[in-house]
């Protein structure tokens, strides 16, 4: 920390005084292969980051219950008024693997991930059950597909919805592939996902200095639209 510190103190300085403003929210996995700061090459303050297993987004649940995310989701929408959102899924995701795996016992009694992971429990079953695909395809298929699932419960937030329809708020889609260093993009008209960088020196873009990064981040990806998050 000391080595970052050093050479971007006075941008660290500025934030203990002004306070974080970012544009841009990040839905990302737990993953430690996964960092968004590191993949976006993003400077401190720019990016709003909530991660957990698989990068899922809950439908929208106001119960007595706690929600981590929803209570992210809150803050970064109401209080911060990011005005993009990009979940962000990965290759080699182990919590999409154990979704698609009918034989994975529970870790614990408890079972908070196979819990968490029956969010997608519908399209694991019917990805899963696809013999026609191998393994590492049923895998990426779900990867992605849990993207758009999570981008349409985004769309269950009222606050979310509104601030969309109102043009104040972008939802976007994207993929990591950790073995490449390459991050794909859901396409705002079909779904499908691409390398929208080939040729790109997307680091250096992403990397213009803290002011206006965040809109220029969300801005490499395309935004998506609500008949792209309706299903697999």
């Amino acid at each position: 920390m000391l080595g970052r510190y050093s050479g971007e103190a006075e941008r660290y300085r500025q934030l203990a005084r002004e306070g974080q403003t970012p544009e841009t929210m990040v839905i990302a996995c737990c993953d430690s292969r996964a960092a968004p700061e590191t993949i976006f090459d993003a400077a401190p303050g720019d990016l709003f980051v909530v991660r957990n297993v698989a990068n899922l987004v809950p439908p929208y649940t106001p119960n007595a219950d706690f929600h981590g995310t929803s209570a992210a989701l809150e803050f970064g929408v109401q209080a911060l008024k990011v005005r993009h959102i990009i979940v962000m899924g990965h290759g080699r995701c182990g919590g999409i693997k154990a979704a698609l795996d009918p034989e994975m016992q529970p870790l614990s009694e408890s079972d908070f991930i196979g819990k968490w992971m029956s969010l997608v429990r519908e399209s694991a079953e019917t990805i899963g059950a696809n013999d026609l695909l191998t393994a590492a395809e049923r895998q990426r298929l779900m990867e992605r597909v849990s993207i758009r699932a999570s981008l349409a419960n985004l769309r269950t937030f009222p606050y979310i919805a509104k601030n969309e329809a109102e043009g104040r708020l972008t939802l976007h889609g994207a993929w990591f592939d950790i073995s490449t260093g390459e991050l794909w993009a859901m396409d705002q008209d079909t779904g499908d996902f691409h390398r929208p960088f080939e040729g790109h020196d997307f680091a250096a873009e992403a990397g213009q200095g803290a002011a206006g990064t965040g809109e220029t981040l969300a801005g490499m990806l395309p935004a998506t639209k609500p008949e792209d998050a309706s299903g697999p």
